[in-house]
Order: C-alpha cells, then sequence, then structure tokens
C-alpha cells in the first residue's frame, strides 16, 4: 500500500482563509471594526498560538465580548468556513486512482478537525485520517503517524510520503520516520538551522502531488 500522509491545515485546506472568513464575520456580528481582522489574524500566527491566548487577547481589546461569544468564535469559526479547492481536489482524485491512499495526520482538537473534514467534503476524499487529541500525540511523534496508517489498515512499515507546510511537525516527523517529504513553501526560505531537510519543496498540494505522481 502507498501511503500519502498529508497535513490538514494550510496543506490540504486553506486554514488562515478560513480564519479570516469567519473572523470577518465575527467582527460585523458584533459591531466591531473590520480593520481588525488583520490584527487577529497577526494574534492567530496561523493557529499556533494558543487559543487561550487568543481569546485573552480578544477580551482585552474588545471588554463588550463575552467570554462565551468568543469561545464559540474559537471552538466553530475557522472550521465552519473551511473550504475545499477544486485544484486540490482533482489531486487527491489522481493521487487515489494512481494508486496512493490519502490520509490525514493533523494535530489540533478532534472535534474540530473533523468538523473541518466534514465541511469540507475532505472525509470523502482521503481513506482515513489521525487527530492529535484522540491519538494522545502529536506530529513530529511516530505515533500519530503510525494511527494514520492503521486507521487505513497499513503500518508505518509499508511506507509512503509525508506532505505538509510545517517544517517542525510535518517534515520533522518525516525525517523521524525516515520517509521522503515534500514539503509547501507558502513563500518562506526553508530554516537553516534545523538539521534535515525535505526531499522536495513545491508551491502546494497539487504541485506535491503532481510531483509525486512523476516520480
Amino acid at each position: 500500500m502507498a501511503l500519502l500522509f498529508l497535513d490538514l491545515d494550510n496543506t490540504l485546506l486553506d486554514r488562515d482563509g478560513a480564519f479570516r472568513s469567519a473572523a470577518v464575520a465575527f467582527l460585523a456580528e458584533h459591531g466591531l471594526p473590520s480593520a481588525d481582522v488583520e490584527w487577529l489574524a497577526s494574534v492567530d500566527a496561523s493557529g499556533y498560538t494558543l487559543r487561550s491566548v487568543v481569546g485573552d487577547a480578544l477580551l482585552e481589546r474588545h471588554p463588550s465580548l463575552s467570554a462565551e461569544e468568543v469561545q464559540r468564535f474559537l471552538d466553530n469559526g475557522a472550521a465552519e468556513h473551511v473550504r475545499l479547492a477544486d485544484r486540490v481536489r482533482r489531486a487527491l482524485r489522481r493521487a487515489t486512482e494512481a494508486g496512493w491512499t490519502c490520509v490525514v495526520v493533523t494535530n489540533g482538537r478532534t472535534r474540530q478537525q473533523e468538523r473541518k473534514l466534514a465541511v469540507s467534503g475532505l472525509d470523502r476524499e482521503v481513506s482515513g485520517w489521525a487527530v492529535s487529541q484522540a491519538v494522545g500525540h502529536r506530529k513530529p511523534e511516530r505515533e500519530i503517524f503510525a494511527a494514520a496508517a492503521a486507521s487505513v489498515g497499513a503500518r508505518l512499515e509499508d511506507g509512503g510520503w509525508v506532505v505538509g507546510d510545517s517544517p517542525h511537525a510535518d517534515i520533522a516527523g518525516a525525517d523521524r520516520l525516515g520517509l521522503p517529504s515534500v514539503w509547501l513553501h507558502l513563500g518562506r526560505q526553508w530554516p537553516a538551522d534545523l538539521p534535515f531537510k525535505p526531499t522536495h519543496i513545491a508551491d502546494d498540494l497539487p504541485s506535491a502531488l503532481d510531483h509525486l505522481l512523476r516520480g
């Protein structure tokens, strides 16, 4: 079985775009300045800032908000606004038709990440997934990749590729497992201080999968 371990946020889905859309709707709903979208996106830092920190920042900046309103936004906002790009859907189907088994490996909360899979329709395009909260281990740990492989009846020993945008989660995970990888650079340079490198660097997920299919 040829496995493709695929990251979710900002790899399969434009998580940052979904967060911005959710932020626009949230600010408008509460009569808050639309310009705060940029501030909120900066605080969020592509989801790497702790939700509690983002929530505290929102409450401090806008005391009129309640803690319950902020929590609902953080719990549901981005998940309800994700969309699966047609190019990504087509790339996944090409990979599946070529014999690859696509499985999602994502850090995050189970309810929110599985909601993204359902809202976007990705749950119908991939063969399985593993979410860190449910597994009890986060990327780059071996255990979450093993759980992802098990979700499709496979083992890590079957081999495969890892594709994602995070050097410290996705590509580090591939390095630990001894698997080849594709890093989505998203306009960034590879961190020069890391002791490992991706096998290939691509602009986006369709480009990454096209590289593997040309393999």
